[in-house]
């Protein structure tokens, strides 16, 4: 691994400072500064429910636990206090798949249920477990954010899905102490970037820090460079096998990547070391005290490792800029999130759906911390630090020109399998960037049998 010389004898690789780099972290969110927040949002378009539920419960089950399980249940007391209803929430983190299933089997369902994958969001429509929504939860829904979402959270047509905590997958974080004592300016394009990568790696900084032990890393790589290259059509026919992994875009985005990841001076630890690095270790290697890199592309929930794993304050010495546009439309993002489906047919749940999909709702927690939402009536200011409101800027602005996860749409054989599908192929092209004409042959062949062709 390539050691870091000293802030003196890094020679500068640009004399002009960029002027995006003033995020700083927030103070902690008060209780007077929710309310504002709140009352904010509220006059941005906020629709919460006055609906009378008098003694009606709901019950919720998602991933969701520590800190993210009691800001939601902050969100639901505001719920709580406008309807007169009783909403429980239980987070079972990953075993959430085989819970639902057991409950639906033993007819004992909850009344709405948060789905981080689409492909899982398919499955139980397709069992019929899931209740579609309602034409007043859709119209409002279409009120706050882009019609991308609720394609995301249909199936056959159908609305099931109202997205309210979303991520924002098309960041670059840097290490903005190194690029002051280098000089380096933040890129825009791939050919700025490959450049500041080669620049940094010139002067003795190791500029990416690659988690390639963990595949689903490297599908982030390949999701952005593909959107970028192909655009948002072409990406929805790949998503769905509707062209092979063969296509030309496909040779294009892998042939782009292993401009970076075919030269090993460019990823801490070379070839070989990125092959063993895993994700949390990726952003500690960039945000340590004694940083062994000077980037780490990957998404909005990399400040919460750097807060947690790092004594570097995100808006301070861990800041980020968008993935570098290649060539299609640069605007587009790739997202990932949950969301919130019902799985029993009364007006109590929709009113809570309809609820979850309003900027009073987004608002509560934005103005908690560690939440995006892709309500684009709630504003940049109500979130609470700049930094986060910049990521929701980006996928506002995207529209409908955001896209889901693509390995997270595949069947989870192909998508989503340790050792296997999407994470092996990517990772042994990794390790041989030259294998481009094989590395689509493979993809293709267990893309055709995980779809059954």
């Amino acid at each position: 691994m390539t050691s870091s010389p000293s802030p003196s004898s890094r020679p500068d690789l640009a004399t002009r400072r960029d002027p995006r780099r003033t995020a700083r972290r927030a103070p902690a969110v008060t209780a007077a500064a929710l309310a504002l927040a709140l009352a904010a949002t509220a006059c941005g378009g906020g629709d919460g429910s006055d609906t009378d539920l008098g003694s009606v419960s709901l019950e919720i089950v998602g991933p969701w636990a520590g800190d993210e399980q009691e800001a939601f249940e902050k969100v639901l007391d505001l719920f709580e206090s406008e309807t007169g209803a009783t909403v429980t929430y239980s987070g079972v983190g990953d075993e959430l798949p085989t819970v639902l299933q057991t409950r639906i089997q033993g007819g004992d369902v909850p009344d709405v249920a948060l789905i981080p994958q689409p492909g899982l969001l398919r499955h139980f429509a397709s069992e019929g477990a899931l209740v579609p929504l309602t034409d007043e939860v859709i119209t409002d829904m279409d009120a706050h954010m882009a019609d991308a979402w609720r394609e995301i959270g249909s199936v056959d047509g159908q609305a099931y899905g109202v997205y309210l905590k979303v991520t924002n997958k098309s960041l670059v974080w840097y290490n903005d102490d190194l690029f002051q004592e280098t000089g380096a300016e933040v890129p825009e394009t791939w050919d700025e970037f490959t450049e500041l990568s080669r620049n940094l790696a010139d002067v003795g900084v190791s500029p990416l820090s690659v988690a390639g032990a963990d595949g689903w890393v490297l599908t982030d790589w390949f999701e952005n460079a593909y959107l970028q290259i192909a655009g948002p059509e072409k990406y929805d026919a790949l998503s769905a096998h509707e062209i092979p992994w063969t296509d030309p875009s496909v040779q294009e985005t892998l042939e782009t990547l292993a401009e970076v990841w075919g030269e090993p001076d460019l990823l801490a630890g070379g070839t070989a070391g990125t092959l063993q690095t895993d994700f949390p270790t990726s952003v500690t290697n960039v945000f340590n005290d004694d940083p062994s890199a000077a980037m780490v592309v990957g998404a909005d929930f990399i400040g919460g490792v750097v807060s947690s794993s790092t004594d570097s304050a995100v808006g301070e010495q861990a800041l980020h800029y968008r993935f570098p546009y290649i060539a299609g439309d640069g605007e587009a993002v790739v997202v990932a999130g949950d969301a919130a489906v019902a799985m029993t047919d009364d007006e109590a749940t929709m009113e809570l759906l309809r609820f979850l999909s309003s900027p009073e709702a987004a608002g509560a927690w934005a103005a908690q911390g560690g939440f995006v939402s892709p309500n684009r009536h709630v504003t940049t200011d109500t979130y609470a630090d700049p930094l986060t409101g910049q990521v929701a800027e980006q996928i506002i602005t995207a529209g409908d020109n955001i896209r889901f996860d693509l390995s997270d749409l595949q069947p989870a054989a192909f998508g989503a399998t340790i050792g296997d599908g999407m994470w092996q192929a990517l990772q042994d092209f990794l390790g041989d960037p030259s294998d481009v004409e094989g590395t689509m042959e493979r993809l293709e062949a267990e893309a055709a049998e995980a779809y059954g062709e």
